[in-house]
Parts: C-alpha cells; structure tokens; sequence
C-alpha cells in the first residue's frame, strides 16, 4: 500500500461522515431518537455505537487489542444520549479518534499486524473492516433519515428519475479526474 492509498481511504471515511453530517442537517432534534419500533435503532443509538467502536478502534490502534476493556459495547445500544447536541458531539468524538489514528499512519504501517478482539489483523485488512462497519451503520442512519422525512427529503445522491440527465451532463464535460465519493458536491 502507498500514501496514494491511504490518502484515498481517508478520503473515504470523511466521505462517509459527510453523508452522516447531510442527513443530520435534514432533521429535527425529534428526528434523531425516532424508531420505527422497539427492535430498532434510533440514529441516536447508531450514533452513540459508532462512538464507541471508534474510541476502541482507534485508541492506541497500532499498539493495543482494538476491543479494549474498558468499551461497554452493550451499553452503546442503551440511549444515554439527551439531545441533538449531545448526538452532534459523540459523532465528532468518534470521527476525531478515528482520523487523529489514521493521520499518524504510514506506508510502512500498512503490513503491521494488530488485534481487533484478539484476531490478527493487517492494518490495511482492519482499515476495510472498519471502513465497511461504518458505511453500513451510516446507510442506515441515511435510510432513518428518508423515512423520517419522508416527500421532504434531499437526495444525498442521484435523485430517482435524474440518472439520464446526470449522465449526459457528466459525459458532456469530457473525461475528467476525480472519484465517485465526489460526484455529488
């Protein structure tokens, strides 16, 4: 792996927050503790999940087992969280932990073995755990979000019936850099 990489992984996981922070700015303080029944997650919940799997994750990620004793996983799934402020600073929290970690990487660290759980581990294999654990617990905070809000919701993509016009308005400005995480900016 080169910094090549790893500059596009970062740019990945902000990608992912990103998506995270649009649908935030969609809803309402109510919005973010809605649950569609007593088995789901509320975005609040997910929230304060992914915190915690962050904190673990990436505390001492070179130099530490990534589930570290002092997470409560279970308790990450019972609401503590009171307000949109609160939600709004458990995610900087985690995000912080996260790039703080993946900032001080190198090329070299990309073979390194570390422990998620007591599992071996490079570091480029737990940076696409973690990247994919994310993406997943964030398309759901982005479902949640459209189904909160129903007709009122913006697309954070291509919106339904507006692929045909997006493609000939990207064909027509000729091949180009960039990345899919960038298309819609």
């Amino acid at each position: 792996m080169n910094t090549n990489s790893l500059t596009h992984i970062i740019k990945q996981f902000k990608y992912y927050k990103h998506l995270g922070e649009q649908t935030f700015e969609q809803l309402k303080e109510q919005d973010l503790f809605w649950e569609a029944n007593a088995g789901c997650n509320s975005i609040a919940l997910i929230v304060q999940h992914l915190c915690g799997n962050m904190q673990s994750r990436w505390t001492d990620f070179l130099t530490s087992d990534g589930e570290k004793e002092w997470r409560d996983r279970d308790g990450e799934f019972e609401l503590s969280i009171q307000s949109q402020n609160e939600v709004l600073q458990k995610w900087d929290d985690g995000w912080a932990c996260l790039f703080n970690a993946l900032m001080a990487l190198k090329d070299k660290d990309m073979n390194k073995i570390i422990l998620i759980r007591n599992q071996r581990h490079t570091v480029a294999e737990a940076l696409d755990r973690q990247m994919m654990h994310y993406a997943y617990h964030i398309g759901q905070i982005v479902m949640i979000g459209k189904i909160v809000k129903g007709e009122a919701w913006q697309s954070l993509s291509i919106a339904k019936g507006t692929s045909k016009e997006y493609n000939q308005n990207k064909f027509s400005q000729g091949p180009h850099g960039g990345h899919f995480s960038e298309e819609k900016k």
